[in-house]
């Protein structure tokens, strides 16, 4: 009989330490993987002064894109794909208005961030920031932002893969 409790009193044991051991890891938050290797990136730039531009290259299975005519601008369109080629993200800049458009386009854990800087008449530097999109369970998170640039400026924009910005991807550039 002192078996038979020995024995329950170890498999007993046993499923106690695997639930306190799985709740653990269910409780867990996972962090952002890092994509590697970093997403390919093909870019494409268009003179806006010759727009309305869609269709063709900029066609993408999540929404197209669409630049406005604005005369001196040029639009830039930057998709993103992982080593199997699936959609990752895009990041547009349309000088129409000065919008810059970002998107997480697979729920996959990980995400894009986007710095924007230009050079100023005196040669100074000004970075507006990181953008990012929304972190939902959405396959799609996108994000858009008005910005205030000055007219015809160029602006460089870099794509990166971590908040920290020391993942570097790809930089674009277009024109205000």
């Amino acid at each position: 009989m002192q078996r038979h409790t020995t024995i329950g009193r170890r498999v007993a044991g046993i499923a106690a330490a695997a639930a306190v051991v799985a709740g653990s890891l269910t409780s867990m938050t996972a962090p952002a993987q890092a994509y590697s290797p970093d997403p390919t990136v093909n870019k494409y730039h268009r003179n806006t002064g010759d727009c309305p531009c869609s269709g063709g290259e900029l066609a993408d299975p999540f929404d197209g894109t669409y630049f406005e005519k604005d005369p001196g601008g040029t639009a830039l369109k930057m998709e993103l794909t992982d080593s199997s080629g699936w959609f990752v993200g895009k990041v547009e800049f349309h000088p129409y208005d000065e919008k810059l458009w970002v998107y997480d386009t697979r729920n996959d854990g990980d995400g894009i961030f986007v710095t924007l800087s230009y050079y100023d008449d005196n040669g100074r530097n000004h970075t507006l920031g990181v953008f990012d999109t929304p972190s939902t369970q959405a396959t799609v998170d996108k994000r858009v932002y008005d910005l205030s640039l000055p007219e015809g400026r160029l602006v460089t924009i870099r794509v990166w893969d971590n908040a920290a910005l020391t993942d570097w991807i790809e930089t674009g550039q277009g024109r205000a």
